[in-house]
Parts: structure tokens; sequence; C-alpha cells
């Protein structure tokens, strides 16, 4: 499948230039599969080759794998509608105008400043996003990208079952999808590590995200850590079964589809960004702060995922903000190559 050389040579090269410490990843097309391990697992303080299997903290991924499948199913189940206030579920949230539709497509206009946020035990920090963020002007207007869009729409699945977010994920989705090792708790030594920090030292096999790290459970936008395989399994089910039937076409639909309430067509779905091939059908694509990604493209049958950690050893590395840009800029121009 030499199709995807450039884009193959362009990951080798990201190891190699130290970009990233090493990578894991696949692309398919169709029935083909191509499927590599390759780098170090760890650089400080010591070296640990990468090997086949290894769970990766997927950061944000967490969000469509896990929170918008939950919530998917909630509104083919009739149990919230998409444009359902968020105070409906959430009382203490202090602005009767953003909705559930505004939370998954990062059009809330939800923000603010929380003063020594990362010093806040799990329940102050609950309270005080629930409580200090304001709307701003760009409610329906603008994109802006925030965690606590999926902060909030955890605790409002948290709401309607009576559970953990984290539990609620592992039950609905993880498990039925049989995705074998995709786990909030993983053991430590199945990982990559992720930052060396002053205060928590390496991070391994616990959230790198600072939200997710006080909240644990209850936390909807981050947490969740799987391997190439699981993720190869989730994005199967997901563009050729609908999930395994765990949500129908029509809901599948909402997450190829602009979803946003703003005029003209625009790049987010129901937690997915869009992206737009030559004949204008759309592909769905996320990433993930610690170095993950998923492309996937539902009429075609492609996809591409990386799982890198590439904020070890520090997140400070805009170099690979940039790899990845040209990366996918080369992965999309020759998935539409043919042989």
């Amino acid at each position: 499948m030499n199709k995807y050389d450039l884009t193959i040579t362009k990951l080798h090269q990201m190891v190699k230039e130290g970009i990233v410490p090493g990578v894991s990843y696949l692309i398919f097309d169709h029935q083909q599969t191509i499927k590599e391990v390759t780098g170090m697992a760890q650089i400080y303080p010591d070296t640990e080759i990468l090997k086949p299997d290894m769970l990766y903290d997927v950061a944000s991924l967490t969000k469509v794998i896990g929170t918008v499948p939950v919530i998917a199913m909630l509104i083919q189940q009739g149990a919230l509608s998409l444009d359902d206030h968020i105070m409906k579920y959430l009382p203490e949230f202090n602005d009767d105008r953003p909705t559930i539709r505004n939370l998954l497509t990062h059009t809330s206009g939800i923000a603010g400043y929380i003063p020594h946020r990362n010093e806040l035990s799990a329940p102050e920090l609950k309270e005080a996003l629930l409580t200090k963020m304001h709307v701003e002007d760009s409610l329906n207007h603008q994109i802006k990208y925030a965690d606590v869009n999926y902060l909030y729409l955890g605790w409002i699945i948290e709401q309607i079952y009576k559970q953990p977010i984290q539990t609620v994920i592992t039950e609905r989705v993880l498990k039925p999808l049989n995705m074998p090792t995709a786990t909030f708790s993983p053991h430590p030594a199945d990982c990559v590590p992720t930052e060396v920090q002053e205060k928590r030292g390496v991070i391994r096999g616990e959230t790198h995200d600072p939200k997710g790290y006080i909240l644990r459970e209850n936390c909807g936008c981050a947490g969740l850590f799987a391997s190439l395989q699981d993720l190869e399994i989730f994005s199967h089910a997901l563009i050729e079964k609908n999930l395994n039937g765990l949500l129908n076409v029509e809901t599948t639909n909402l997450l190829f589809t602009d979803q946003t309430r703003i005029p003209g067509p625009h790049s987010r779905s129901l937690g997915w960004k869009l992206f737009h091939a030559k004949d204008h059908h759309s592909l769905i694509s996320h990433t993930g702060f610690t170095g993950t990604w998923m492309v996937l493209d539902r009429q075609t049958d492609q996809g591409f995922i990386g799982l890198t950690n590439r904020v070890h050893p520090s997140a400070k590395n805009q170099e690979f903000l940039d790899a990845r840009d040209q990366l996918f800029a080369i992965y999309l121009k020759e998935k539409e190559k043919t042989l």
C-alpha cells in the first residue's frame, strides 16, 4: 500500500528528529491495513523501547470515544434532547441559554478563569466550574474548543445514570465494543509515560490532564487509556457498523454532519471536527493534547490513527503541532490517490 509512503516517511521523520519519542500508528484503506510501532516509550529518566499494545493516555479522544457515544445513545433513547438547556440537568449553572448541542459543538461560549484551579479538591473544582464561569458573546456565533463543555456533559450523564461518567463509559461503550485494554485505571507498567513534572514526577498510568487528575472518575473530557488495537476496534465499529449497533443510522449521521447553529457550513459535528474531501463529503477527526489523533472517513472506509506521547518529557513542543498539521495535509492528499 505504497500510496501512503509520504505519510509514513513523515511519521518516521517525527521520531528521528525527536519531535515524538515514538509512534504507534495504523492506516486502513478498505480491507488493507498498515500498522507499525517504532521508537521509544520513554527517554527520561531512563530509555525504554516502545512495545506493541502499550497503553496511551489518549487525552481528549476520551470525549469522542466515550462521552459523545453515551450522549448519542441518550438522545436516541429520548432521555435527553440536543436542545435541552444545561440548567435542566445542572441547575447550579447560572445561565439559561446554552444547550447540550452547544456543549457538544463547542459553541457554548462558556469561559472563565478559576484562580489556583489545580490546587482545588474535586468538589471545589466542580463547584467553581459550575458557578464561576460565564457565557461570552460567542454563544452560537463561534466555535471555541474548551474542555469545560465535556466536563458539563459528563456531569449531565451522571445526573441521568447516577454513576460516575467513567463508569458509564466503561459499561456502555468500552465493554459492549469489546475494546480489550481500554481503561480508566491502567497498570502503570502497561502505559507509555507522559510529562515529567516537578510536583508529579514522571506521569505514568495517571491522566496527564490536571482537571482529570483532580476529578478522577467524574471527568468526561479526558482520562481514558487505550492501545492502538482498542482504537482500531472502535474506528471500524463506528464507520462500518454504527458502533456495532449501539447507534442507529440517523444518530450516527449526527457525528458526520455540521451540528452547530451558526449560519453557513461549519466544522463541528457532535464532538468531532469535520474535514472535507475533494468530493465534499465529510471526514471526522479529533486530537488529544498528549499527542494522539484519529481521522475517519465513513464514506470510503479509510482511517488514520496515531498515538504518541509528544508531551514526554516536556509539554512545551510546538514542533509537534506544526509537524502534525503537515502530517494531516500529507495524509489527506495521499488517501485520495488511487493505485
